[in-house]
């Protein structure tokens, strides 16, 4: 399964072009298809306008944008996929990261004829912020510029020239047009000079985040706590976040910091002797111990750090700005304790990406490094280690409004 985010600044085609990827790998049930054409007759289109597949909210179909980030599953004979279109807004920013949280890789969509414009690169630069390791850059609208190699050139030196620092494990960036369909899944007569592979041939041979994962120590946040009945054994439900375990490995809890053994493992109700990054399980543990949401079982041979001062990179997502010295609510995975912004140590500019001295109101869509007080400690790795344990969310107590996310390098 790879997960998918799309971005790019609104108008650039996102929605097209999951659109034409689906139409095209036949992957639109007929019903699909019928409302589809309805829709775009409605809209006093000629043809289907492939975009309203993922556009599913009113007001997006009556503004012609994406507000809301939609999700859509398909496959092909090689691979399984989850895409996530991905608002282009900029007052929709915090839904693009969103999608961006749990991406293997992202698919940003450039308009040739506006090149890299702001939204673009705040978009590449939060889905790196974010973890995402394997970037592809759809160069959209060639048909609006006869196709020429020349302009195709100039936007990819471009997108090269302020991707580099950002440290893409992998950056493809393809020729196309998601309106006829050139480059997405067949290659179209007009781009014969491009002999790079398409955007599906692409998705299907990208690196997978889970791979990587499974590679990685182990974490498991507990979500729930099944109580004992009966003769039945106290287990412990969740997700394996990183890395893998096998029954009979040693585990250390967090906090407390007791060790134990892990007794038995379900994985999605079935008996296992281990499981993986990825797997949602129950686990049952050799000893009974006092554990509650929100704890964490670790390898005790590659333990996270106790962090009640963490720096962090936030992304401010509310419409008010940071307060300074404000409280906040700090959740992280289903563990939740206070906290209070001690520092805003610097601000990165979408531009030059550059880190510059913090002058000013932190506001929505800012990107800036700052220090978080914590009431209880957390247990923390970096983000590019391990998602879960390296990210947190700021919550307004009095709203209860997500007002930023936090990644920890």
């Amino acid at each position: 399964m790879l997960r998918i985010v799309t971005a790019g600044s609104v108008d650039d085609g996102k929605s097209t072009l999951i659109g034409r990827l689906l139409y095209d790998s036949r992957a639109i049930l007929e019903d699909q298809l019928a409302a589809l054409e309805r829709a775009s007759l409605r809209r006093g289109v000629g043809e289907i306008d492939l975009s309203l597949l993922t556009d599913g909210l009113e007001a997006e179909r009556e503004q012609g944008i994406t507000i809301d980030v939609a999700y859509r599953y398909f496959a092909t004979p090689r691979r399984k996929f989850i895409i996530a279109d991905a608002p282009g807004h900029a007052q929709y920013t915090r839904n693009m990261a969103t999608g961006a949280s749990t991406a293997d890789a992202a698919v940003l969509l450039v308009d040739v004829r506006k090149r890299l414009v702001e939204q673009t690169r705040r978009h590449l630069l939060i889905a790196r912020l974010l973890g995402v390791r394997h970037a592809i850059v759809f160069a959209n609208k060639m048909d609006l510029v006869g196709y020429s190699e020349a302009i195709f050139n100039a936007v990819r030196d471009e997108v090269k020239a302020f991707a580099a620092p950002l440290g893409f494990a992998t950056l493809d960036i393809l020729p196309g047009s998601a309106l006829r369909g050139d480059m997405v899944v067949a290659r179209g007569p007009e781009l014969d000079w491009f002999d790079g592979p398409t955007l599906l041939e692409r998705l299907e041979t990208q690196d997978c985040a889970a791979d990587q994962a499974a590679a990685g120590a182990f974490r498991f946040p507990v979500q729930l706590v099944s109580r004992p009945q009966g003769e039945s054994a106290r287990r412990y439900l969740g997700r394996v976040e990183s890395g893998a375990v096998v029954e009979g490995d040693e585990v250390l809890l967090l906090p407390g910091g007791r060790r134990t053994r892990i007794r038995e493992i379900d994985v999605q109700g079935v008996r296992s002797t281990r499981a993986l990054a990825g797997d949602s399980v129950a686990i049952t543990l050799a000893d009974d111990i006092d554990i509650a949401r929100g704890d964490l079982l670790v390898d005790p041979r590659s333990a996270p750090r106790e962090a009640r001062q963490p720096e962090a990179t936030l992304v401010w997502f509310d419409t008010e700005p940071m307060r300074p010295a404000g409280r906040y609510l700090v959740q992280q995975a289903g563990r939740r304790t206070l906290g209070r912004i001690k520092d805003v140590i610097s601000r990165r500019d979408v531009h030059t990406l550059e880190e510059r001295p913090a002058d000013g109101a932190v506001g929505m869509n800012d990107i800036v490094r700052a220090s978080v007080s914590l009431q209880a400690p957390l247990f923390v790795d970096s983000y590019e280690a391990v998602r879960t344990t390296g990210s947190f969310i700021l919550i307004d107590e009095a709203t209860n409004r997500t007002v930023a996310a936090g990644m920890i390098q």
